[in-house]
């Protein structure tokens, strides 16, 4: 009981320092924000800071770890008879006509993009954690499918996976940096989904469909 309470607070006091770090990053920006003035305000010590987030990048991208496995994830949860990109696809629509902020699109977006887009650290701190994802799925599809070690379609089926992803993604922000609300943006959102299904090839479409 004890060690649960603790591990809660723990949480707790995570969440308050996250959510604090990412106010004052809206409100001033990311390169002007100390760790100790997020370490003030959030009411702890600069060392608590550090203990959960060894780098400001981290608070402000404190949720990359879904943004890494969330198309294996997709993949790994594919019913009987749906490939590795349906799956993808089937998730991706879903978020988008749920209108939910997992995709972007949400209200403040915008401002979340822009603080990124104003600080070359975020950027690469980014860039990185999207490499992390393409080697993440390419990892699962090799699982998945029992790819030899020199079988590169794991790796061509991971980019494309990535493709889809990052397109829509990339979309979505565009369109919410320009002012644009989000229920309108999920309608064009979902014609791209299905103009990126169109270009793509049978043998992507059909790629590590799960046996029943």
């Amino acid at each position: 009981m004890a060690e649960g309470l603790r591990e809660r607070k723990k949480q707790q006091t995570r969440q308050r320092i996250s959510d604090v770090a990412t106010r004052l990053f809206l409100e001033h920006g990311f390169l002007t924000v100390t760790m100790a003035e997020v370490a003030e305000a959030a009411d702890v010590s600069v060392n608590t800071v550090y203990n959960y987030f060894p780098a400001k990048e981290d608070l402000f991208l404190d949720r990359s770890k879904g943004i890494v496995d969330r198309l294996s994830r997709f993949v790994r949860g594919r019913p009987d008879g749906e490939s590795a990109t349906e799956a993808v696809l089937r998730e991706l629509r879903e978020q988008v006509e749920a209108v939910s902020p997992a995709v972007g699109l949400m209200e403040g977006y915008d401002r979340f993009l822009k603080v990124i887009h104003g600080a070359e650290p975020l950027r690469s701190r980014l860039w990185h954690v999207q490499q992390q994802a393409l080697e993440d799925i390419e990892a699962t599809l090799r699982k998945e499918t029992g790819a030899a070690p020199g079988d590169n379609l794991p790796t061509l089926m991971a980019g494309q996976l990535s493709w889809i992803q990052s397109t829509l993604m990339a979309f979505i922000g565009r369109e919410m940096v320009a002012g644009r609300p989000p229920a309108e943006v999920s309608r064009e959102a979902l014609v791209l989904l299905d103009d990126m299904e169109d270009m793509l090839g049978e043998k992507v479409l059909k790629y590590a469909v799960r046996e029943a």
